[in-house]
C-alpha cells in the first residue's frame, strides 16, 4: 500500500482518517499543527506517543524540502534556496526582507512547460507538479531555516502556478487555514504566463490574493515570439480574461513587463500597452530582464526604462519599476537548480 500524502490533507480530511481508525477529533488537530510548523519527521511530534507515531509513519509520509545549497545576498540579506524533495527533484525558493516583513516567493512545479524565451526555467525542461504539501514545506524550511515568520508569498517561482490548478487551490486552502500557518490571501501573488480558461476558473473562486499576469509585451507579434503560450491565447484574449478576473473579484491584477533592450521598450510599445491597458483595474511593473544563458537577451538602459515609464504615467496608467533584490546571487528562479544539475551531470561523466 502507497503511502499517503498528509501534509497535503486539510484537518477535516485527517479527522475523518482518524476517525475511522477509532482516533478522537483533538488527535487530528495536534497532528495537523504539527505538520504546519514544518516538522521533517513523526518522531519529532513529542505529544504523541512512540506506538502512535509509528502507525502514523506506516500510514503516512512527510513532504519534506531539504536545503540543498543556500545563497545569501551581501547587498540586501536576500536568501536563495536550492531544495531537495523526497524523490530528490530540487526547487527554488528566494526568501526577502521588505519593510512589512519577510516574504518567500516559492515555486509550484519543477521545471516549466511554457519556455518563455527569457526565463531559465524553462530552458531545463518540466519535470512535474509539486503537491500543495511541497508548496507549504518550502516555506517551513525557509522560515524554520532562518528563525522567523513569513507573512507574504509570492507564487513566482519555477512552474506556471494555473498549469498546476488543483494543488495550486489545495496550497491556497492550507497555508491560509486558522490552524495551520494562517497566512491570509491578500498576502499572497499569484504569477501565471497566462493560462486564459484558469483565470476564468480562478475569477469564479473570488479569492482575494493578487493575481500578477506576466504580460512583457503589447501586442501578439512581440509577445508570440518570446511567449509560446502567447500562439493558444493571444493579447486581447488574455485582457479580456483579466478585466473579467477584476470584475469578479475586485482586486487589482499587476501585469508584470520584462524590459528587454530593442525588443519591447520602444515609446510605441509603452503607448500602445498603455491603450490595451485603458480603463483595466490594474497596474505594470516594469523589470529589468535578467541575464539567462543562452538567451541573448539584455536588459533596458536605466533611461529607457524611466522614458517607458514616464509613457505609461502619462497616459494614466499605474506603474511601477522592480526593486533588484539579490542581485549578487542570481535570485531569479531557475538559474540555480540548472546550474547544480550541469555540475552534477559533469562530476558524474568524469566518474
Amino acid at each position: 500500500m502507497s503511502l499517503q500524502d498528509i501534509k497535503s490533507m486539510t484537518l477535516d480530511e485527517i479527522k475523518a482518517d482518524f476517525a475511522a481508525d477509532g482516533q478522537p477529533a483533538f488527535r487530528a488537530l495536534q497532528i495537523y499543527k504539527w505538520l504546519h510548523r514544518g516538522l521533517m519527521s513523526f518522531d519529532e511530534m513529542s505529544d504523541q506517543s512512540k506506538a502512535f507515531r509509528q502507525k502514523l509513519s506506516e500510514r503516512y509520509y512527510i513532504a519534506n524540502a531539504v536545503i540543498e545549497t543556500k545563497l545569501t545576498s551581501k547587498i540586501d540579506d536576500t536568501i536563495k534556496y536550492l531544495f531537495r524533495l523526497n524523490d530528490g527533484e530540487y526547487v527554488e525558493s528566494v526568501l526577502m526582507n521588505y519593510h512589512h516583513g519577510h516574504t518567500i516567493c516559492i515555486s509550484t512545479q519543477v521545471g516549466c512547460k511554457m519556455n518563455c524565451a527569457f526565463c531559465a526555467t524553462g530552458k531545463s525542461g518540466f519535470s512535474r507538479d509539486l503537491t500543495a504539501s511541497e508548496m507549504l514545506a518550502q516555506i517551513q524550511s525557509a522560515q524554520n531555516d532562518v528563525g522567523i515568520r513569513i507573512s507574504n508569498v509570492v507564487m513566482m517561482g519555477m512552474g506556471e502556478a494555473l498549469d498546476n490548478y488543483k494543488n495550486m487551490l489545495r496550497f491556497l486552502e492550507l497555508v491560509s487555514s486558522d490552524d495551520g500557518m494562517n497566512i491570509g490571501m491578500r498576502h499572497i501573488s499569484l504569477s501565471t504566463c497566462g493560462i486564459v480558461d484558469k483565470i476564468y476558473d480562478l475569477a469564479e473562486k473570488k479569492l482575494q490574493l493578487t493575481l500578477s499576469v506576466s504580460l512583457h509585451a503589447p501586442n501578439d507579434e512581440i509577445r508570440s515570439k518570446t511567449m509560446p503560450v502567447n500562439q493558444r491565447w493571444g493579447v486581447d484574449e488574455l485582457l479580456k480574461a483579466c478585466r473579467y478576473y477584476g470584475k469578479l473579484t475586485g482586486r487589482r491584477i499587476s501585469f508584470e513587463y520584462a524590459m528587454i533592450s530593442g525588443v519591447n521598450d520602444s515609446d510605441d510599445c509603452a503607448g500602445e500597452l498603455a491603450e490595451k491597458l485603458k480603463g483595466t483595474l490594474s497596474h505594470v511593473n516594469l523589470i529589468p530582464v535578467n541575464d539567462v544563458t543562452g538567451a541573448n537577451f539584455q536588459k533596458s538602459s536605466v533611461d529607457r526604462l524611466q522614458k517607458f515609464s514616464r509613457v505609461l504615467s502619462n497616459k494614466g496608467i499605474t506603474v511601477t519599476v522592480r526593486r533588484t533584490l539579490g542581485s549578487d546571487i542570481n535570485a531569479s528562479c531557475g538559474q540555480l537548480r540548472r546550474r547544480y544539475k550541469e555540475e552534477v551531470a559533469n562530476v558524474e561523466n568524469i566518474q
